[in-house]
């Protein structure tokens, strides 16, 4: 029996827009709900091209710090061989926590798209919003509930399984 009610949704690569994306990065947090890992999911574009995609692997690693957005900029600046991102659009499945959005901020990701609002947790809105300290240096472009209710029920599901 497969352990993921959601199945892996495949579009067409004609329209690569925000939805197209964001289902990339849907299909990494199937990944890593198939590896029993919080099902989130991150893919980084630089132009109309995928740089980087990564799920959370915070158990497989035993790395807290492993989460898949810290794992896609790292991808992301190998790629283009910088570690400034600004012309690069961040897609994640739910909105990233305050370590994920300083590495936003930092990297000077230019846009995040993100799934799921954070209300608990989320750093770029949610619970509070990074980008409002007056001295930093980068404020990226946010926009959220892409695929809210897709992201909502995988994560929902997931957890309830762990109960």
């Amino acid at each position: 029996m497969d352990p993921c009610p959601f199945k892996k949704k495949f579009l067409s690569q004609l329209k690569r827009d925000d939805l197209y994306f964001m289902s990339l990065a849907y299909n990494e947090a199937v990944d890593g709900w198939n590896e029993d890992e919080i099902p989130i999911g991150a893919v980084i574009v630089f132009g109309n091209q995928v740089i980087a995609s990564a799920h959370n692997n915070v158990c497989k690693l035993v790395d807290p710090t492993a989460h898949a957005e810290m794992l896609a900029i790292t991808q992301a600046a190998k790629a283009i061989g910088d570690w400034r991102l600004n012309e690069t659009r961040l897609y994640v499945t739910k909105e990233p926590c305050p370590m994920c959005s300083g590495a936003v901020i930092m990297s000077r990701i230019g846009e995040v798209i993100f799934g799921l609002d954070d209300m608990k947790m989320g750093g770029l809105g949610g619970a509070f919003d990074l980008r409002s300290v007056d001295k930093i240096n980068h404020r990226p472009l946010v926009h959220g509930q892409v695929m809210d209710a897709e992201c909502h029920a995988l994560i929902r599901d997931f957890l309830e399984r762990k109960r």
